[in-house]
């Protein structure tokens, strides 16, 4: 495959379970139209540009993939010539770095690190023959990556030009206890059909995830442009000059033509331009813990958004809600503590009936948001709830109740 100069091939955006809804939303919002929604997957067609621009783009996707083969496949020796068969020499440097990870559900493998082994061996042993040297593989995220997914009788192999996950986007420097996954916290800003001309608040803000995310999307900030590496950027060939290649991304002086490195710069350079830095709507981030705060605006610092977020230690029911004028008039967004990895459930029940109270008393006429695992906890909070919209924080169920308008209900959610 020649990777920097074929077009309209598929291109496969993974994501976590039950996110595809809102990855589907995000691409078709870019002008994309996906060919293929499952659980967890969302298929559009494109070239290594449209790789690029996914990469720097998505809010609520993990990877973006690149598939080289799909075959049958019975075992592990089927997967060794399956990976030697793939034309490793036109993709991969030889004094390069590469990575394997893998997905695998077949009856015939007992450990799941085997897969991953032998296709390192078959791509380290094909690089030898061709090139009679071979690049460097380990577990590091610094160089090209390849995925393996698995499937009883069938497996495909990707190139994985994401590398580490999209999710890390690169500032939560200090993670806490229990934090809401990037990817996670902008799904349910969106789910929350948040408009970002209006307050955003998050009390029991944590590490601060939620309101990073909400500040990014009011600044048109590409989540991308904060990472240090993508995975393509490993690919062989990126920084060549490709003959007779222009793009409407890249500056008169490559109107001849350029590399695709050129290309990635002038298109994080387009996406830095575009940033808002001023009429911005306020960010309340609160926390009672002062170390959590502290926490938070590091993060924060480290995603560039610091000067846009009110940062306050108090207990949540002191948080300060800004006034507006909107229809609705903005949202607030709890994360508490669900009782199963973190927290008592007998305990947090006077804690869920508090949040129904401080948003019925401080946020009428906000769009309120409580994500947890626990729908018991959730009937505390006793408010009317527009939707509950299914989510998984890592393997926990849980869903995402939507208050419009913080109304008080006269009795529990069943």
């Amino acid at each position: 495959m020649k990777i920097w100069t074929d077009k309209n091939y598929p291109i496969i955006i993974s994501c976590a379970k039950q996110l595809s809804r809102w990855t589907e939303a995000e691409v078709i919002e870019m002008g994309y139209k996906p060919i293929e929604v499952t659980e967890n997957t969302v298929v559009v067609r494109g070239d290594m540009r449209d790789v690029m621009r996914l990469n720097l783009w998505l809010r609520t996707a993990h990877r973006v993939l690149v598939p080289l083969l799909r075959t049958t496949c019975r075992n592990i020796r089927e997967l060794y010539e399956s990976v030697l068969s793939i034309d490793w020499e036109n993709l991969l440097d030889a004094d390069g770095y590469f990575s394997v990870s893998s997905i695998v559900h077949n009856y015939t493998i007992r450990d799941t690190r085997l897969p991953s082994l032998y296709t390192k061996d078959a791509i380290a042993d094909r690089m030898r023959e061709k090139c009679q040297r071979r690049p460097d593989s380990g577990g590091a995220n610094f160089g090209a990556a390849v995925f393996v997914y698995w499937e009883r009788n069938e497996v495909i192999i990707y190139l994985d030009t994401s590398g580490e996950p999209l999710s890390k986007r690169g500032y939560r420097r200090i993670p806490g206890s229990a934090p809401l996954q990037e990817t996670l916290a902008a799904a349910c800003i969106m789910a929350l059909r948040w408009d970002p001309s209006t307050p955003f608040v998050s009390p029991m803000c944590g590490s601060g995830t939620p309101a990073i995310e909400a500040v990014m999307m009011a600044m048109n900030k590409a989540p991308g442009s904060l990472k240090g590496h993508f995975a393509f950027q490993s690919i062989k060939g990126y920084s060549r000059f490709i003959p007779g290649e222009t793009s409407s991304l890249v500056s008169s002086r490559h109107r001849a033509g350029a590399s695709p490195e050129q290309i990635w710069k002038e298109m994080v350079r387009d996406a830095k331009s575009k940033e808002r830095t001023v009429g911005l709507p306020k960010i309340v981030a609160t926390d009672i813990s002062p170390d959590a705060i502290e926490n938070a605006l590091t993060n924060s610092i480290a995603a560039g958004v610091a000067q846009h977020i009110e940062f306050a230690a108090c207990d949540f029911g002191d948080t300060k809600v800004p006034e507006s004028e909107s229809t609705p008039k903005g949202v607030v967004f709890f994360n508490p503590e669900y009782g199963i990895r973190l927290g008592d459930p007998v305990e947090l029940e006077p804690i869920y009936e508090r949040i129904g109270t401080f948003m019925n008393e401080k946020c009428r006429g906000y769009t309120g948001g409580l994500i947890t695992g626990n729908p018991d906890l959730a009937a505390k909070v006793n408010l009317y709830y527009k939707n509950r919209v299914p989510f998984f924080n890592g393997p926990i169920d849980c869903r995402l109740f939507v208050y419009e308008g913080c109304e008080l209900k006269g009795q529990n959610v069943k």
